[in-house]
């Protein structure tokens, strides 16, 4: 009986120190003459359950859970924005796709620009990370390293761009602003909204950190 007490205890100990790693992942992709698809979609996620879509055919920035609505009690005008800003990217993205054409010396045909934007947060230790990378065609393109604040050229045709990025510093202070404070201040919001979902999960140990499966 005492042994078993004692594995209760410990088991409980372990699991009372073990940091949850919660993330906001955005995912955005462009594409040209791909049948049945949107030319631009960006899809939001927390903790790897979708929580925002919008598309170039409906051409609005939608909630995908109920919970995630709370937002509007704080911020009433939060899906407008979000939709206006969608827009915007729509045909930024578009653009980029005809521009990155002319770098790969490619006339026409099936292409895409992806991008993944996101970060992570350690519940226990407050510990945030970000990530900022691009792909064309399905390969790394260009990537932000938020160590040094520079960006990192995976392709030769990409190093005209991480040039032209780099001396961007306005907009080097704004990525770090918003990969530093903005997105994990958004998180830890979404998370409180959908704690009663987001905790129903199975979680298992990994390097020292609890990262959760969701059923």
């Amino acid at each position: 009986m005492m042994n078993l007490l004692c594995f209760f205890l410990l088991v409980v100990q372990t699991h009372s120190v073990t940091p949850v790693i919660h993330t906001l992942q955005y995912f955005t992709t462009a594409c040209s003459q791909v049948p049945n698809f949107p030319e631009y979609v960006e899809v939001g996620y927390v903790d790897e359950v979708e929580v925002s879509y919008y598309d170039s055919n409906i051409r609005k920035t939608e909630s995908k859970q109920d919970w995630m609505n709370k937002i509007t009690a704080e911020d009433p005008n939060y899906w407008k924005i979000e939709t206006e800003y969608n827009l915007v990217r729509e045909h930024v993205y578009k653009d980029n796709i005809e521009r990155l054409r002319k770098h790969f010396n490619q006339t026409g045909g099936v292409h895409t620009f992806q991008e993944m934007t996101g970060c992570e947060w350690n519940d226990e230790t407050d510990e945030v990370k970000g990530w900022h990378q691009f792909s064309y065609d399905g390969e790394d393109f260009i990537s932000l390293d938020m160590k040094t604040w520079t960006f990192t050229a995976a392709k030769q045709q990409a190093f005209p761009t991480k040039l032209k990025w780099d001396q961007d510093t306005l907009h080097l202070d704004d990525l770090k602003y918003y990969y530093t404070e903005i997105c994990p201040s958004y998180l830890k919001k979404y998370v409180e909204y959908g704690k009663k979902v987001l905790m129903r999960t199975g979680c298992f140990v990994h390097w020292n950190t609890e990262r959760c499966l969701h059923r």
